[in-house]
Order: structure tokens, then sequence, then C-alpha cells
């Protein structure tokens, strides 16, 4: 059977992730928030009829690279970042010969939870070990 990712977690690779997907999420809650203040303060120049430029455009522009090298770690183990705000992420796993999602959300201790693909997080329940096996 093909399958349309080539990396499918099980729970202990995706449980062993989490530290650095933690890391990861603080890093973008970081460059959003530096975001939102520079897009504020080029908004206003622009709105008050001055030239947008110079190092505050290089500091925005080197703060979007910033976002999207981090954005890079998840998209290179194809991990799903499906709310930035809440810390959700789900990991391609496989029970039997079906393809579902680990779900994870910042705040939990542990990968403790599933849903299909189409379900998404409202058809989200709790992970049972015989679902994977």
């Amino acid at each position: 059977m093909a399958f349309q990712f080539r990396k499918h977690y099980n729970r202990d690779e995706a449980r062993a992730l989490l530290p650095k997907i933690r890391d990861w999420l603080k890093q973008l809650g970081r460059l959003r928030q530096s975001l939102s203040q520079q897009e504020q303060r080029l908004a206003r120049l622009l709105a008050a009829g001055n030239d947008a430029g110079g190092e505050l455009v290089n500091h925005w522009v080197k703060t979007v690279a910033a976002t999207k090298k981090v954005l890079q770690e998840f998209a290179q183990r194809e991990i799903q970042v499906k709310d930035l705000d809440r810390g959700l992420i789900d990991f391609y796993t496989l029970a039997g010969d079906r393809l579902i999602f680990l779900c994870w959300q910042l705040g939990e201790s542990e990968v403790a939870h599933w849903h299909p693909l189409e379900g998404g997080f409202a058809g989200r329940q709790p992970l049972d070990k015989s679902e994977l096996e």
C-alpha cells in the first residue's frame, strides 16, 4: 500500500520530539510577537506618509526568515502544525493499514490522543496502545 507521507511516527518517536517541539513553539511565539510589533511600526510609518525601509524593514525580513526556518523544522519531519496559538501538533502514524494522526498540544505532558485525518481536533480521542499495534 502506498502512502502519501514518508514518515510515520510511533508514539515513542513523537514523544521523544516533544522537548524540541516545545522549544520551536516558544521560538515561534517570540518571533510572531516581534513580527506583530514590527508590522505595527511599519503601518504607522506608512499611514503617516513616510517611506518604509532601512533598519526596520531589514529587521522585519530577518524575522520572517527566522520564522520560516523554525517552521521548516516541522516540515522536514512531516509534522503538522495545526494551530500555532494553541500549539496544536499532529504526527502521521499508522494504525494497522490506516493512516491517522497522533495529536498533541502545548501544555500536555505526552502524546496521548489521536484522530482520523479527516476528523480534526473535534474527532480527537484518547490513545489506546492497541490502536497502534
